[in-house]
């Protein structure tokens, strides 16, 4: 597991210092965004509207940036994806006008997820496996994924401790900040994280792979839009409505599940070794889906905070395995376009379920829908990627 670690070179680094530096931004972000928003006077409906719009935003900036990575530079798409959050955090922090927010959500970065968005995460991680040649990719990426839920986990509590003391607004500016200090450390990359593969070498999706990734953006869009009704922003929501928690303690409750989510992804790449990627994807993720459905049933806060810590503690465990099937299951010269094809199918799942999922989480009498339906729909998901895969034989 260390040796995986051990084997970073700066670039390698740098790039898990950017993912760290953006999930404490995205954390800080979620637990706050949705009391931010209905703060400045838009209903709930609209709050999911504006969420939705700023989700297909992000599919439509993460699809032309990460498509056109290998050509113009992954360096300068990692740069523009920083300069387009920052410039939204600005617009968020300082705009009242409803049709504003979804311009600057549209064409910006945002996440009301706590979890990745824009084109960073597809780029960085072909990044890392090109680095990772002749190691353990899925140890790797459990590193990758643990920096960033243990981000998340801090940026998370020190959002709901910072709006506790200074207003919602300073996280939505503190966003922006890390927007611009994401720029900063993207320059610094060397020339060596760019694409192996020359210009005139390239070509386009092979007739297999290009049946994978649909396969897969398929199945990766139905988890997403699951995952979508109940994205942190408005799990954190749906706690302040049924107990009335403040920020502060809505924050303290995230940096504990994002804790446990970082540790679930580090064990995956153990799990992994012994029972496959495939395996490990669906047989870790089909028991937090029950959990999930369990969590608007809990009669009072205390369980309702142990069944959701108890799902956080295995949810993540498919997403490095997720990262290093995707990355293993194409050639190395597809692997950034196929990353970012299945990186905006999730984003375009999620995008469609915020706008469906607020009006219900408002009515505390139809709060659970969206709970139930999530863990339904992704425990369909999971059975449907282990039929459809189960034949396909990758490495890790």
């Amino acid at each position: 597991m260390f040796d995986a670690l051990r084997s970073l070179t700066v670039d390698g680094r740098l790039l898990f210092t950017a993912r760290f530096v953006r999930l404490f931004a995205y954390g800080a972000l979620s637990v706050v965004l949705v009391l931010y928003l209905v703060g400045l006077g838009l209903s709930e409906s609209a709050t999911g509207l504006l969420l939705t719009m700023t989700l297909l935003g992000d599919t439509l900036v993460s699809l032309y940036l990460t498509t056109r990575a290998d050509r113009f530079g992954r360096r300068r798409m990692l740069v523009a994806g920083a300069l387009l959050m920052a410039s939204a955090g600005v617009a968020f922090a300082f705009t009242h006008q409803f049709w504003l927010l979804v311009v600057a959500g549209t064409i910006g970065v945002i996440s009301p997820s706590g979890n990745e968005v824009g084109p960073f995460l597809a780029i960085e991680q072909v990044a890392l496996a090109q680095a990772a040649e002749g190691h353990d990719r899925t140890a790797l990426f459990a590193w990758y994924n643990l920096a960033g839920s243990f981000a998340t986990a801090l940026g998370s509590l020190a959002g709901g401790w910072v709006s506790a003391a200074a207003g919602y607004r300073a996280p939505i500016v503190g966003y922006a900040m890390c927007g611009l200090a994401l720029a900063a450390i993207f320059a610094f990359l060397s020339p060596r994280v760019e694409s192996t593969v020359r210009r005139a070498e390239a070509r386009p999706t092979s007739l297999s792979s290009r049946g994978i990734v649909a396969r897969l953006s398929a199945l990766f869009a139905l988890d997403s839009f699951a995952g979508g009704l109940v994205v942190q922003s408005i799990m954190a929501y749906w706690f302040y409505r049924r107990f009335g928690l403040s920020p502060a303690t809505l924050g303290t409750i995230f940096f504990g599940a994002n804790v446990f989510a970082g540790i679930s992804a580090l064990a995956a790449a153990r799990i992994a070794r012994r029972f496959g990627l495939l395996n490990t994807m669906v047989f870790t993720h089909l028991p937090s889906n029950v959990l999930l459905i369990l969590v608007p049933f809990m009669p009072n806060l205390p369980l309702a905070i142990a069944v959701l810590l108890l799902r956080f503690s295995i949810s993540q465990m498919d997403v490095p395995t997720r990262q290093a099937f995707v990355i293993a299951a194409v050639d190395p010269a597809e692997r950034t376009a196929a990353a970012g094809i299945t990186g905006v199918a999730r984003t375009t799942g999620a995008a469609l379920a915020p706008v469906l999922a607020m009006p219900l989480i408002a009515s505390l009498g139809h709060s659970w829908v969206p709970f139930v339906a999530a863990g339904a729909l992704k425990i369909v998901y999971d059975l449907v990627l282990l039929r459809s895969f189960r034949s396909l034989t990758v490495d890790r």
